[in-house]
């Protein structure tokens, strides 16, 4: 059982509620994405209505480049259908430097049917003379009350485990509040709980007071500090 901040468990409440009717964003929000102080990339999600269910598409592109030369480039897309905290569907593909995944999910009975694609393992001898070998591809049955990692959803600092949209993998988590803080934006400074993952996923998202993903940081695979800065 999390140790929650007082604040923090009444904003988790009321958040349950959000989900099911209107979320504490506008219809879009962006992130600035930085590495060493330098914009590298943005972070684009939409909301919209479609009858009972709550659409979210994701945009991601990174491009860092060296002499002016993109030396790496990583894109996801993904969209998500929920029907109040219950996601009911997921679609997402990542072009990670070249390596393409793709991960579905489907909500039936009482599991998310999750499908993923990942780039083939290199070969081993005995196969090396097959020629080209396929993307690997599995599906699992998961509880339904998984979350993905998307990280505008504020009930995911709730969660043991979390669906990565990139891997389609079960990730196991420990989330642990760290705090409040102020994170500046472009449009001012925001009071803000920070919360930190451990286990499968390393990183700190800052919540402020209305559910709101302002901030997120992790390290990234060379040691340096990756951040996703709200922009409003």
């Amino acid at each position: 059982m999390l140790r929650l901040l007082p604040t923090t468990a009444v904003l988790l409440a009321a958040c349950g509620t959000a989900l099911a009717a209107d979320l504490p964003y506008p219809s879009q929000v962006r992130y600035a994405i930085y590495r060493g102080g330098n914009v590298i990339g943005q972070h684009t999600i939409k909301f919209e209505h479609k009858g009972p269910l709550q659409v979210v598409t994701i945009d991601c592109e990174i491009d860092v480049r060296t002499f002016g030369v993109s030396a790496y480039r990583y894109v996801h897309r993904g969209r998500e259908e929920w029907n109040g905290e219950q996601l009911q569907s997921m679609r997402a593909s990542t072009d990670d430097n070249g390596q393409r995944f793709s991960v579905t999910a489907e909500h039936r009975g009482g599991n998310l049917v999750i499908e993923r694609s990942a780039p083939a393992r290199t070969p081993t001898a005995a196969v090396a003379d097959q020629g080209y070998q396929g993307p690997d591809v599995h599906r699992e049955a998961v509880p339904a009350s998984l979350m993905p990692t998307s990280q505008w959803n504020f009930r995911q600092v709730q969660q043991t485990a979390l669906l990565n949209t990139q891997l389609g993998t079960v990730a196991q988590i420990q989330v642990t509040p760290a705090g409040r803080e102020t994170v500046r934006t472009p449009g001012g400074s925001i009071s803000a709980t920070r919360y930190r993952y451990t286990g499968d996923l390393r990183m700190d998202q800052w919540f402020d007071d209305r559910g709101r993903w302002v901030k997120g940081t992790f390290s990234a695979f060379d040691g340096s500090t990756i951040e996703y800065i709200l922009q409003e």
